[in-house]
């Protein structure tokens, strides 16, 4: 089957899921000239799209009706199954020749089955997690880990370079989301790291703000400290990404491991601090809200900290 012809201006694109991540991302489409027919759960999270031109649908099965290339990011690997293989789901509403692309950090597997499903179809299906958090989303610089067949990957290059900056194939089906669990294998134990440095930090008496400018640069440098680190000293623990979320992360790596007959100590430690955080009612908060639990195993309070 012939792989379409993506571009501005002619090519229809939907999208299902419009939460921290997935309105910034469509945002960035539709400012490159693509339409747009977006579903949510919460109709009211997709106004300002709508109030920006976006058309809106009432299931995923509606989404894929209207569009050439569907876009979801959704929460968990269930919500995947459910708006891309559910009787309403965008499979279901997708002709032959369309692109389903799942964005949502999910299963490996699940990735391989909806692709061969989509086949049997004659529906193209690419697996394309992302990393870059709320703010790579608005900024439009997120880091697109893809799996699937290369030439669809290639056709879609419109797509990522309106929601991305680095783009990388990773290989076929599931490929994309087995290097996602690469990035939060490597995030998980990163922001332990993060968390209690600065929580060394403040209780040996040193101005963290001055800290970073130091530590920042060099070795010790990351993302999750530059961008991170001065939301944990403003008591900031907003979600750029949801704990919850990345205990689900976690838990996917943690299986696919298993299966390799794989030991990952430090990941099991940041699961097993981030069930903490999540029981500490912090679940809807921000990966960084880590800070909190941490301190806590000290006796220190770190939002009212002097």
């Amino acid at each position: 089957m012939a792989i379409p012809t993506i571009q501005p201006g002619t090519t229809k694109i939907g999208w299902i899921g419009t939460g921290v991540m997935g309105a910034s991302m469509v945002g960035h489409l539709m400012d490159a000239g693509f339409s747009a027919t977006v579903y949510t759960r919460s109709k009211s999270k997709a106004e300002p799209l709508i109030q920006k031109g976006a058309s809106w649908a009432d299931s995923p099965k509606a989404v894929a009706e209207a569009a050439d290339v569907i876009f979801s990011i959704v929460g968990f690997p269930t919500d995947v199954r459910e708006v891309m293989l559910g009787e309403e789901g965008a499979l279901a509403g997708a002709s032959a020749g369309k692109i389903l692309v799942d964005m949502t950090t999910s299963d490996p597997s699940l990735a391989v089955e909806i692709a061969e499903s989509a086949e049997a179809k004659g529906v193209f299906s690419v697996d394309a997690p992302v990393s870059g958090g709320d703010v790579g989303a608005k900024n439009g610089t997120l880091s697109i880990m893809i799996g699937g067949d290369q030439a669809v990957v290639d056709a879609l290059k419109p797509c990522w370079d309106a929601m991305g900056k680095t783009i990388v194939y990773q290989g076929g089906p599931g490929s994309g989301q087995h290097t996602k669990m690469v990035n939060q294998i490597l995030i998980a134990t990163n922001m332990i790291g993060v968390c209690e440095a600065l929580l060394y930090g403040y209780k040996a008496g040193l101005d963290l703000p001055t800290v970073l400018q130091s530590v920042g640069s060099g070795a010790a440098g990351s993302w999750s400290l530059s961008n991170l680190g001065p939301r944990i000293m403003d008591n900031n623990f907003d979600p750029g990404f949801f704990v919850e979320h990345f205990i689900k992360d976690m838990g996917i790596a943690l299986a696919e491991a298993k299966a390799m007959n794989l030991s990952l100590p430090g990941l099991a430690l940041g699961h097993q601090l981030y069930l903490a955080v999540q029981a500490q009612g912090h679940g809807r908060d921000g990966t960084h809200a880590l800070q909190l639990a941490l301190a806590s195993l000290s006796n220190v309070d770190w939002e009212n900290r002097s």
